[in-house]
């Protein structure tokens, strides 16, 4: 098998195009010193070590696996002192905070790592799941806000200090479409929407809850249309709502993946969707989508910034917390965060300042230059970048997506 097929079946499978649930895989792959919540050591007298290696149960709801399984598979062979097995299994961010807190409330975590989008961190911080992390940032994660670079510390804070941020991007929202069917893409929100008008169900974005390219086009349309307060998705986005309500009559429907809304741009079934950087990137450059696809900008873009972090549930044994934290600080190391750039998933992808294409991997280097658009990195300077919502707001939101506009497709 060429390099390029293993991974291209590595990122079919980490991406979600492929991926299963990972519940009975994490059934069977449980930690004999799993603890309960509550009986941390206190961060003063836990220790840098574990006192045996660890397995480390790492499930991924975001795809991240795509950018980090590198850096896991270096840890481990580095530091055969801290972990002696890793498992790493796929699931979607609705299954996570269920899936964790059936765990915890059974007195028996069996998942030592999340690796997770904004959405699953948001839900699990409205459940309280995640371990604060702050008491441990002097011993494992020292400098570790000046570290990270301009809209990667802002989104940093979204975390509430209950998670890591190992990677960030502007993300969009862009739109892709075929240049075959649509020879004068819309840039205005208005445009979009007369084009959907004339183009019934030609237009498709992901469900929001479960989407980077779909959640991110809900966030960034309050910028787009003025609204009175992109903060605020109860009170602020009334034009965002009757927008969303508008468009809806047109668009094709909203499936659960964003690798569908891929699938049907490379199979012709929709000319146009809404994408980011890295889902512009990485799909042409593994063949799902063809390489003759484009991308755009709306001509008012604000980027709504993305991330992925890393999350430890409650209840996992001081050896796990140790060599989960390891881990976490091992990924932000500036070697480890080139190999982030990966390719184009997560555009640029690295957190870590001063971190650039020029120490990636000679294959990231190749992808993004031939696959990348040399628009892109000009875009990023020019245009403001705000956060994703933050966790409750950001819960809220795609409830109310929900019941405003998906439930009625």
């Amino acid at each position: 098998m060429s390099e390029f097929d293993r991974n291209l079946s590595r990122r079919l499978l980490i991406g979600g195009i492929a991926a299963a649930s990972a519940a009975p895989v994490l059934a069977a792959c449980s930690s004999p010193s799993a603890g309960t919540p509550g009986k941390t050591a206190e961060p003063s007298s836990l220790a840098t070590k574990p006192s045996k290696p660890v397995t480390l149960n790492i499930l991924d709801v975001a795809g991240n696996l795509a950018l980090t399984k590198p850096i896991i598979d270096a840890f481990k062979a580095k530091n055969p002192d801290v972990v002696s097995h890793v498992t790493t299994t796929t699931g979607t961010a609705p299954e996570l905070a269920p899936k964790v807190q059936a765990q915890q409330q059974a007195g028996n975590v069996q998942i030592q790592l999340v690796l997770t989008g904004t959405d699953g961190l948001a839900a699990g911080i409205q459940k309280g799941l995640w371990y604060d992390l702050k008491p441990y940032y002097d011993r494992f994660f020292p400098a570790l806000m000046t570290n990270y670079g301009g809209p990667a510390a802002s989104m940093a804070t979204l975390a509430q200090d209950q998670g890591i941020e190992l990677v960030t991007t502007p993300g969009g929202p862009l739109l892709e479409y075929d240049p075959a069917k649509v020879p004068s893409v819309p840039t205005t929100t208005d445009a979009l929407l007369e084009w959907a008008k004339a183009n019934k169900g030609r237009f498709q974005y992901a469900q929001p809850r479960n989407s980077g390219p779909g959640r991110t086009f809900l966030m960034g349309l309050p910028y787009l249309l003025g609204d009175s307060d992109p903060s605020d998705p109860t009170n602020g986005w009334s034009k965002t709502w009757a927008y969303l309500t508008e468009l809806n009559k047109y668009t094709a429907p909203y499936p659960p993946k964003t690798s569908t809304v891929m699938t049907n741009l490379a199979q012709g079934t929709v000319h146009v969707i809404a994408s980011t950087m890295g889902w512009y990137i990485n799909p042409r450059a593994l063949g799902t989508v063809p390489a003759g696809i484009k991308a755009a900008k709306f001509d008012n873009l604000t980027w709504v910034t993305d991330a992925q972090y890393g999350v430890i549930p409650k209840g996992v044994s001081d050896d796990e917390l140790i060599a989960a934290m390891r881990l976490l600080a091992f990924a932000l190391t500036p070697e480890q965060q080139a190999v982030t750039f990966d390719q184009g998933y997560f555009y640029p992808g690295p957190a870590v300042k001063n971190v650039a294409l020029s120490q990636a991997p000679a294959a990231s280097r190749t992808v993004v230059q031939k696959y990348g658009d040399t628009e892109f990195d000009g875009w990023i300077t020019k245009f403001p970048a705000k956060n994703s919502l933050p966790a409750t707001a950001q819960v809220t939101a795609f409830d109310l997506w929900d019941k405003k506009i998906g439930s009625t497709k």
